[in-house]
């Protein structure tokens, strides 16, 4: 598979990433079992056989289960991690945590330390190679997060940051303070959640409000930041057949499978490939669970969508005429 560089001074990555929300569907206390372990195991193997070297976590997932389910898939085969790049995020608290306590975000020091060694504790490894704050905090001090930050790098757990699901001020402001580059931004792009893409299109269309974050992905490419895609599939919604979806996504289904077809691949691959096609370079972060729709989907690094393929897609998808 293709490489993409993470930043200017990041490391080199597949250009479709793995996450690993989902290998532990169970956000409670349940015991991990068996059959969780065995694909697991099975999904990291497959990931790596078609070329994918990027492990995207998180240490909310599952409650912590993901991660461990992943750390004794390296434990089982210790040499894995010299062939990929781990990737998690902190900073949502769950309700209740300390018993009371809403639900939350915190990039205060203390959390971002304390989440770091759980997550180094769970996934059985001495250091992870990028951590992302994964939702804006608007009770962020930067300082803190810069300290943070020194502490983790000097000390070698953590060789690379980034942010989740933040705008360019967010980004801008974190930039004032920490001294490491931010080699990530990670959001949610899809052919159907294409507002990222579609906003410089709309920016000044009557009848459009001009979106808050606009400029996001502008912002990221002149800064040498990576966007990944997170939910690069929409969440299956284009795998529905039925008369009865709306008609937007009936139709953009359709011409999916038409492209799919005419290339021998999956239509998930077509809806990884519009991603692929964009000069941002757009890195798609894949969660299913299913080790054959894994492989389907790692044959969009060879695809090449035309333009005009590209544009068929992007205005059946927006259900509306180009302005």
């Amino acid at each position: 598979m293709k490489t993409y560089p993470l930043g200017d001074a990041g490391p080199s990555a597949s250009r479709i990433g793995y996450g690993c929300m989902h290998l532990s569907r169970a956000w409670d206390d349940t015991p991990l079992t068996a059959a969780e372990r065995r694909n697991t195991q099975l999904l990291v193997e497959t990931a790596l056989e078609h070329g994918i070297t990027l492990f995207d976590h998180a240490d909310i997932y599952a409650r912590g289960k993901s991660e461990r389910l992943f750390g004794d898939a390296l434990r089982q085969s210790p040499a894995l991690r010299d062939r990929m790049l781990l990737q998690s995020k902190c900073g949502i608290r769950f309700a209740d945590d300390p018993p009371g306590a809403p639900q939350r975000y915190d990039f205060s020091h203390a959390h971002i330390i304390g989440s770091v060694d759980g997550i180094l504790s769970r996934l059985g490894v001495d250091h992870i190679d990028i951590l992302l704050l994964h939702r804006p905090d608007p009770l962020v001090e930067p300082a803190e997060v810069a300290r943070a930050f020194d502490d983790l790098h000097t000390s070698g757990k953590v060789s690379h940051f980034g942010v989740s699901n933040h705008t360019t001020g967010q980004i801008a402001l974190l930039q004032r303070f920490v001294r490491q580059p931010l080699v990530v931004n990670q959001l949610e792009v899809s052919l159907l959640h294409h507002h990222l893409i579609s906003e410089g299109v709309i920016a000044n269309q009557t009848g459009h409000a001009y979106a808050a974050a606009a400029g996001t992905l502008d912002f990221c490419r002149l800064h040498d930041i990576r966007v990944q895609a997170w939910s690069p599939l929409a969440g299956g919604k284009f795998a529905t057949t039925s008369e009865f979806a709306d008609p937007v996504v009936r139709g953009t289904a359709k011409l999916l499978r038409e492209l799919a077809g005419a290339r021998g691949v999956a239509p998930e691959a077509i809806q990884l490939a519009w991603l692929l096609r964009h000069p941002a370079g757009i890195q798609p972060i894949v969660g299913t669970t299913d080790p054959v729709r894994l492989a389907d989907c790692c044959a969009a690094d060879r695809v090449e969508l035309s333009r005009e393929e590209w544009y068929a897609l992007f205005v059946a998808a927006r259900g509306a005429r180009m302005p």
